[in-house]
């Protein structure tokens, strides 16, 4: 089974799926950090930055694979 992938035309320049993806991801982790601010999440592990990244990350990837 292939994966056709849609790409996105900003005024006649062509850009590839990937890079929508992951600035789809980066407005979705934008959105959500609040929320993970409030709920105490960087309390939950030693080394916060890592966490965020990490749940950027499998966001993107989970755009990738579903869309």
């Amino acid at each position: 089974m292939t994966h056709t992938y849609r790409e996105l035309v900003l005024d006649g320049v062509l850009v590839a799926p990937i890079v929508s993806y992951a600035a789809t991801a980066l407005l979705l982790f934008l959105l959500l950090r609040p929320l993970l601010h409030l709920a105490g999440f960087a309390r939950l592990f030693s080394n916060p930055s890592l966490a965020e990244l990490s749940l950027y990350v499998s966001m993107f990837g989970l755009l990738a694979l579903f869309f």
